[in-house]
C-alpha cells in the first residue's frame, strides 16, 4: 500500500470496540501501514498504545496521550531521536519499544543511552529491563534532546551572537526549569521569577552544570512532599551509583 493512510475517529472505535475516544485506554494498530496519526490528539485516556510495522515517522501527536505507560513502535520510519521530545512530558510511560526504526541503527549503545537519558521513567526500553547502572551512566554518558527551536526573530538575532545566547544563564535556567516543571505536570514559570543577574555581572564563568543546579534549586522552591520524595530518592540514587563507580575506579588503580 502506497500513499497516506490516517488513523481514523471510525477505525479508532472499531478496533477498540468503544463508543467515544476518550474511553479508549488500550489500542493495537500493528501493520495497518499507518502515517497519519493525529487523532491522538483527540485521546488523553489511552494508556498502552501498539503502533508497531507500520509507517509512522512522527511522534508529535502522541504528547497529547498524557496517561501512556506503554508505547510500541518497532519498525516504524522513525528517522530522528529528536522525536523523543514528543515524549519526554508523558510522566507515566514506562515502556517503550522504539527498536528497528531507522533512528536506532548508526550505534546501538548510543541510542539506548540518549533514550534513557531523555526518558528517565522507563522501566523497560526494547523488551529490556533498565538497569540502575545502565540509568545512571545514560545521565552521564546520554546525549540530551531538546524541543526543536522555533525560527529566531530578527531582533534576538541582531542583538545577541549565537554563542553569546549559549551562555546566557538566564535563558538556559529558564529552560531548564521549566522543562521539569512540565514534566512534573507544572505551569512553567515567568521571566520574572528568576534571577536577572548575569555571569558576567557576578565574575562568574558561565557553566552548564552550575546553571543547571541554579534550575533544579529554584524548582525545589514549588515542589510539594511527595515530589520532593522523588527528588531525593533520584538523588541517593545519583550518589549511590557515583559512589560504586568511584570505588570500581579506585580498585583499577591499585
Amino acid at each position: 500500500m502506497t500513499g497516506e493512510v490516517k488513523l481514523t475517529r471510525k477505525l479508532v472505535l472499531a478496533r477498540a470496540k468503544a463508543s467515544d475516544l476518550e474511553s479508549v485506554k488500550k489500542l493495537n494498530c500493528w501493520g495497518c501501514n499507518l502515517t497519519d496519526i493525529s487523532i491522538f490528539s483527540e485521546m488523553p485516556n489511552i494508556e498502552v498504545l501498539t503502533l508497531s510495522a507500520n509507517k509512522i515517522s512522527s511522534l508529535e501527536h502522541i504528547s497529547s496521550c498524557q496517561n501512556l505507560t506503554e508505547l510500541y513502535l518497532r519498525r516504524n520510519d522513525i528517522q530522528n531521536l529528536s522525536e523523543l521530545c514528543h515524549l519526554k512530558h508523558l510522566a507515566r510511560l514506562r515502556v517503550l519499544w522504539l527498536a528497528e526504526n531507522p533512528c536506532c541503527d548508526a550505534d546501538p549503545t548510543k541510542y539506548r543511552l540518549t533514550v534513557l537519558r531523555n526518558l528517565t521513567g522507563l522501566h523497560k526500553l526494547d523488551n529490556e529491563v533498565v538497569t540502575e547502572e545502565e540509568l545512571a551512566q545514560a545521565l552521564e554518558d546520554g546525549e540530551e534532546i531538546g524541543t526543536p527551536p522555533g525560527p529566531p526573530s530578527a531582533e534576538s538575532t541582531n542583538s545577541m551572537t549565537e554563542a553569546d545566547s549559549e551562555n546566557d544563564a538566564l535563558n538556559y535556567s529558564m529552560m531548564e526549569t521549566n522543562t521539569i516543571r512540565a514534566q512534573l505536570g507544572m505551569k512553567p514559570l515567568p521571566r520574572d521569577k528568576f534571577s536577572s543577574s548575569s555571569p558576567r555581572e557576578s565574575g562568574a564563568t558561565p557553566r552548564k552544570r552550575s546553571h543547571a543546579l541554579e534550575a533544579v534549586l529554584l524548582l525545589l522552591k514549588d515542589l510539594n512532599s511527595e515530589e520532593l520524595k522523588i527528588v531525593q530518592g533520584a538523588t541517593e540514587h545519583k550518589l549511590r551509583s557515583r559512589s560504586r563507580h568511584k570505588e570500581r575506579s579506585l580498585l583499577v588503580q591499585t
